[in-house]
């Protein structure tokens, strides 16, 4: 072959049969961690769910590939010892198809994530309506991202709060692609903090801020929470039951007085039971609890200054 002839695209595919509860958390992470399109295949019996992540690999070698299954094996064996299932089943194949990239995007269009907040792919053009807002991402991210129940919850008590508040601050805690960051500022909020553990998730934001312009009231990072200086008007956490109680004190810090905190990735039952109870006994009172399929997502209320001189009374 000539050195002008264009190497064709391989696309690895990765597939995961799972147990249902999993699916989204997984689907989540393929997308914004590995990059990967996501089709999801319900199977009849309701007993388990076929995820199919497709990579974009020019000419993957052995070892790349080892190292991307293991990546995912790690984190589904992981989410499997928390949710207490069987742990997903993963094969892959390498798919030689040189269609194959634009016959993906024809399956993705622009949707509304909650009503109000549009996310488009980056090719489609899309005519905002009467008070529409935009989040424009790349497919894999936005698409996997945008059907997580818990995004949708999380956005839909971020917009409530956030309409009524002035001059807001807020902080977004395991940002992931950067969804509910960029949603708060294009809700009104002056300043967004969003910190994240994964250096490709601070990528991933960094990117999704850049290209929707709004680097100049959002910031993304790798520091701590522990190491954060705070107040903030509202803080979000869209992360695992278990991330939330390991980080309850920070969280309860960081929120203002007077101040709002939401709360998510929380399975409907025992785990958001647990939450209400343990950020209750730190004084936050519980406002609003909304619910999707088997997740929820709570809003706190932090009482203000004077008000907890009044109870300390």
């Amino acid at each position: 072959m000539s050195h002008s002839q264009k190497v064709p695209s391989c696309w690895l595919k990765v597939t995961v049969n799972s147990d249902p509860v999993l699916v989204d958390a997984l689907s989540d992470f393929l997308v914004g961690v590995t990059g990967a399109g996501v089709e999801i295949v319900v199977d009849d019996s309701l007993l388990y769910t076929k995820i199919n992540a497709f990579l974009e690999k020019r000419n993957p070698d052995e070892s790349e590939m080892v190292q991307i299954l293991e990546q995912i094996s790690g984190y589904a064996r992981e989410l499997a010892d928390i949710f207490q299932v069987p742990v997903p089943e993963i094969e892959s194949s390498v798919i030689e198809e040189e269609d194959w990239g634009t016959t993906w995007k024809e399956h993705f269009k622009p949707f509304a994530i909650i009503p109000g907040l549009v996310i488009k792919p980056t090719w489609e053009e899309y005519r905002t309506g009467l008070d529409e807002k935009i989040i424009e991402m790349d497919p894999g991210m936005a698409f996997g991202t945008g059907h997580h129940a818990t995004t949708t919850l999380s956005l839909s008590l971020l917009r409530a709060v956030l309409l009524n508040m002035t001059a807001a601050s807020v902080l977004d805690v395991g940002t992931g692609t950067g969804i509910l960051g960029m949603a708060a500022a294009l809700f009104g909020a002056d300043r967004v903090e969003a910190i994240d553990n994964d250096p490709e998730a601070i990528a991933a934001a960094s990117e999704n801020v850049r290209r929707n312009g709004l680097a100049e009231k959002m910031s993304v990072g790798l520091t701590p929470l522990s190491a954060l200086q705070g107040p903030f008007s509202v803080v979000v956490a869209n992360i695992i039951h278990n991330a939330l109680l390991v980080l309850s004190d920070d969280l309860d810090r960081l929120t203002a007085a007077g101040g709002k905190l939401i709360l998510s990735g929380i399975l409907t039952g025992e785990q958001s039971d647990t939450i209400i109870k343990h950020f209750s006994k730190k004084g936050l009172c519980l406002a609003t609890h909304l619910q999707k399929k088997e997740w929820s997502a709570l809003l706190f209320e932090k009482a203000a200054v004077s008000d907890r001189r009044l109870v300390a009374g």
